[in-house]
């Protein structure tokens, strides 16, 4: 039996288009999809489509919910008093963010089998902020990681993590748009696994990782030159 969840978004977020597709490909269909339209929302939807130029992206959330039952709303701050009285009105039993803000407390406590995220990078290594320009400066695998919201920042139990292929002639606007692809796949994989009651949970090491701001412009040219010039240390061949 599948499992009633919610998606929280920020308004036509690539990242979160991917998702829901890949969500709805495998036949898991949000009882609600609560988008979040702010300045904030409109800056990381322009970072995620700067890093992903070139790559192909699902279509809009609104068309991808066309001809669908699903109701989806607009909320200032997926926060606020309005996505919070949404959730407590359709209570759902899990939650999936699919490129959000940080998500707070008070909201985590409404889905009995928690909230889910996917985030850009291997964790508990890359926690934070633009996690493949930061793979590529500091010599770290690229890859996603699907694990459970908790108040910390990508602290979480892990559920799914795995790498992409990185390959000779992949830029970084590739990787980001594979890491965006593989995300889905994993947040489709572990929400068929709670679904089943099969989900396991590997629980990270506050101590191992580090957590990261955006990446500066001058490092992050440094991790595009070792990816251009063959000098990145994790390539699939």
């Amino acid at each position: 039996m599948a499992i009633r969840f919610a998606f929280l978004v920020l308004e036509e977020h690539p990242y979160g288009r991917d998702m829901l597709k890949a969500l709805f490909d495998e036949g898991f269909v949000p009882e609600v999809v609560i988008q979040e339209v702010s300045a904030i929302g409109d800056e990381e939807r322009q970072k995620f489509f700067d890093r992903m130029a070139g790559c192909e992206i699902a279509p809009r959330i609104n068309e991808l919910v066309t001809g669908k039952k699903i109701p989806i709303y607009n909320v200032p701050n997926h926060n606020g008093n309005g996505c919070y009285e949404l959730l407590q009105q359709f209570q759902p039993e899990l939650i999936v963010l699919g490129g959000t803000r940080i998500i707070k407390e008070r909201v985590l406590t409404i889905p009995p089998k928690g909230t889910l995220n996917a985030h850009p990078g291997m964790l508990p290594w890359l926690r934070g902020s633009a996690s493949v320009g930061w793979a590529l400066y500091k010599n770290l695998p690229v890859g996603a990681t699907v694990h459970y919201i908790d108040p910390g920042i990508d602290t979480g139990d892990i559920i799914y993590r795995e790498q992409i292929k990185v390959v000779r002639g992949d830029t970084y606007e590739s990787l980001n748009g594979k890491v965006s692809k593989l995300s889905a796949e994993l947040m489709v994989r572990a929400v068929r696994d709670i679904s089943n009651d099969l989900v396991n949970r590997i629980p990270q090491d506050p101590n191992e990782g580090e957590t990261f701001r955006v990446i500066p412009e001058d490092l992050l040219a440094i991790g595009k030159q070792a990816l251009a010039d063959g000098s990145y240390g994790h390539f699939n061949e």
